[in-house]
């Protein structure tokens, strides 16, 4: 066989191999196969019903593209992928001596997507993510790509060109944000999304390389994302230490969390009415190997930053839980321990099935438990995975605390949402209200808000006896603070409870006024 006939026949056999990739020729096997039984009889008739199938198999008919998946919109489709604009910069960069011409890459990601997918859903973030890549690409010049990046953004290349300075990518990244600003109809909803923008030159990328482009432009991006919404950041050198300081502090907190390291001190409240304990607070304190106890504000914002708060939560279940029977072996009455829940943390549409195990593997009533929520989520939240998580919790049995009211702007409204049982008054309202004359007359105020709406209230940042004392007098139920204890391990804690039965059997009670 001559190589043009070989050639001849290899390109019909890939014709014929497209054809049969087609699913829907398989309609015509009962034609083929009954006209195979008339040309060759029986045994062709088998060989046909059973040859035909295999040759489609074979070509790839059905090949598998992904079960269940919706299809992606051809607005997405039609973009670059990763490789293609890095292959792209590269030659820019490559080139560029000669040339004269240079590029930039620009990483645009969107403020809060997360919640944006948990208050819409996925179909509804796809064609979101449509409708903005069109508005990208319409903006952009014809020779600029655009590419999806997995984590939900969007990667631009821009075309070789022959200028470019930090003002004009800066003027860049402000044009496509007006681009994406305008609201998106979307179900009867408009919908509306921010994004922060992070950039790297061309000729400032740490190596003259498309992948280290691209690389600077994401650390850019994040770094804008952090400082949001509606940021833009260029890449500087100390963003990559920055990033490189992060990564370690989250191997370091990883380990904290796995090894122990970080665990729960336990802070008392008091009854201002009988004296009695009427919980404890869980409060995270990092027992670290050389440095020593860290306070919290100097690793919380990192849980936060480095994807943790849920870890951290788990952690502080099980220390608060482990307690409550330790206390319970003692023969020591606490009623309940109080803790913190991330935003984060309250958007896990299991949290209350987690809490129920938890709870049933140590033996314990879910009263036991108090879940403290800030009144920020409270007064921001438009959730609905955490409005059902809250009152969830609120079924299983556990007790809701609004934490630091009075910080969030939360209306009364907005309060009964929440199946909340208890309001703690912020510190900032606690401080010298013994002395100051207009401190006590917003507390008093927030009292008789919390009675009239039949929730219990405590007082945190009580730090003097005379605040207890005023506290107590204006009829708030609970305080807590320095002036009763500070946090302590849960080791402390049984001889602290001891000590303060034996104060409490000899001292005079507290009288408050009617409530």
């Amino acid at each position: 066989m001559t190589h043009r006939s070989w050639t001849a026949t290899t390109i019909a056999l890939r014709g014929l191999l497209a054809q049969l990739r087609r699913p829907e020729l398989m309609v015509f096997i009962p034609a083929v196969t009954l006209a195979a039984f008339w040309m060759g009889g029986e045994r062709m008739l088998i060989l046909t019903a059973l040859g035909a199938p295999m040759l489609f198999v074979i070509a790839g008919a059905f090949r598998f593209t992904g079960a269940g998946s919706n299809p992606v919109p051809d607005v997405l489709t039609g973009l670059a992928l990763r490789p293609q604009i890095v292959t792209q910069m590269d030659k820019v960069l490559r080139d560029g001596p000669i040339s004269g011409l240079t590029t930039a890459c620009l990483v645009v990601q969107f403020d809060d997507a997360p919640a944006l997918l948990d208050r819409h859903g996925r179909a509804a973030q796809t064609e979101i993510l449509t409708r903005c890549a069109e508005r990208l690409c319409a903006t952009l010049r014809g020779g600029d790509a655009v590419a999806r990046l997995e984590g939900g953004g969007f990667a631009v290349a821009l075309g070789p060109v022959r200028r470019l300075d930090l003002e004009t990518a800066v003027q860049l990244c402000a044009r496509l944000q007006s681009a994406l600003s305008p609201p998106i109809s979307l179900n009867g909803a408009r919908i509306y999304v921010t994004c922060s923008i992070g950039f790297c030159l061309g000729d400032r990328a740490p190596l003259a390389e498309g992948a280290a482009l691209l690389d600077a432009a994401q650390v850019a991006a994040d770094d804008a994302l952090r400082n949001g919404p509606g940021a833009i950041r260029a890449f500087m050198p100390d963003m990559t230490r920055t990033r490189a300081d992060r990564d370690a502090l989250r191997e370091d907190l990883e380990t904290a969390l796995d090894e122990g390291q970080i665990r729960a001190h336990f802070q008392p409240q008091i009854s201002t009415d009988t004296g009695a304990i009427s919980g404890f607070e869980a409060l995270a304190r990092w027992h670290h190997p050389t440095r020593g106890l860290i306070p919290p504000m100097d690793f919380l914002p990192a849980i936060e930053d480095c994807g943790l708060s849920g870890r951290l939560c788990e952690v502080m279940v099980y220390n608060a839980l482990l307690a409550l029977v330790r206390w319970d072996k003692a023969g020591l009455k606490v009623p309940a321990v109080a803790v913190n829940f991330s935003r984060s943390e309250l958007r896990n549409p299991g949290l209350a099935s987690k809490l129920k195990w938890e709870l049933d593997r140590f033996d314990l009533t879910p009263d036991r438990l108090t879940v403290e929520i800030l009144e920020t989520v409270v007064a921001e939240t438009e959730n609905d995975v955490v409005v059902a998580n809250i009152a969830a919790i609120s079924q299983l049995g556990c007790g809701v605390d609004l934490d630091d009211f009075g910080t969030g702007h939360a209306s009364i409204t907005s309060i009964r949402r929440f199946p909340v049982r208890r309001i703690k008054i912020d510190r900032s309202f606690v401080t010298r209200v013994d002395e100051d004359r207009e401190q006590q007359k917003v507390v008093s105020a927030i009292l008789s808000m919390a009675e009239r709406l039949g929730m219990e209230t405590l007082a945190e940042g009580v730090e003097t006896q005379g605040e207890h004392a005023m506290l107590a007098q204006l009829g708030c139920g609970h305080v807590q603070g320095f002036g009763v204890a500070r946090p302590m391990p849960v080791e402390d804690t049984v001889d602290w409870i001891n000590r303060h039965l034996s104060r409490q059997s000899g001292t005079p009670r507290i009288s408050n006024r009617a409530r």
